[in-house]
């Protein structure tokens, strides 16, 4: 199949089955935000990276010169990472994460482009019980992480590099989304 098209397909279905979910979360973000709480973020590898590039995006800017928003990757203490790992197994690394810095009002977003990371699936379990808010990026049918979540944004597709671009397409278009809500331009 052409690569363009194979794009076109999943941006179409995208558009018909995300939208609604993407509203919500850009909505659920910004009010966590609003309130003085934070956004902890979490995945494993490529989804690792995009966990940072979504903290960056409201820590530092999006589009707007504005005041940093409170955003944490969960993924880039290696000294945390590693001592959990060690001490606990990596399944826990986030868990134990949010365990410590997370707080009642604040949101956990979790990123799994197969919906199986048992480390995110435990974070997500972790947050409901400690009264965090949750959204997953996910993938495929949703895996084992379907249900978990407050909010599920699951791109329709079996393959994990459109998966993660376009997890990436839909983070930007929420960070777009928050800084529309908070910071009106006058």
């Amino acid at each position: 199949m052409n690569i363009i098209k194979e794009y076109i397909e999943v941006a179409q279905r995208c558009s018909e089955e995300c939208q609604r979910f993407i509203e919500a979360a850009a909505q659920k973000i910004t009010e966590t935000l609003q309130k003085g709480k934070k956004v902890l973020i979490c995945g494993n590898g490529g989804s690792a990276a995009d966990a940072q590039h979504f903290a960056a995006e409201l820590q530092g800017k999006f589009l707007l010169n504005r005041k940093p928003l409170a955003a944490i990757a969960l993924t880039t203490n290696t000294s945390t990472l590693t001592a959990i790992g060690n001490d606990f197994g990596f399944e826990e690394v986030f868990e134990r994460q949010v365990e410590g810095l997370g707080q009642e009002g604040d949101i956990l977003v979790g990123l799994s482009t197969s919906g199986n990371s048992e480390n995110v699936i435990k974070a997500m379990k972790r947050a409901k019980e400690k009264g965090l808010h949750s959204i997953a990026f996910l993938g495929r049918d949703g895996g084992k992480m379907k249900g978990v979540a407050d909010i599920e944004i699951i791109i329709p597709s079996e393959k994990t590099y459109l998966i993660q671009e376009f997890h990436e397409i839909l983070y930007h278009r929420i960070c777009k989304r928050v800084e529309e809500s908070i910071f009106k331009e006058s």
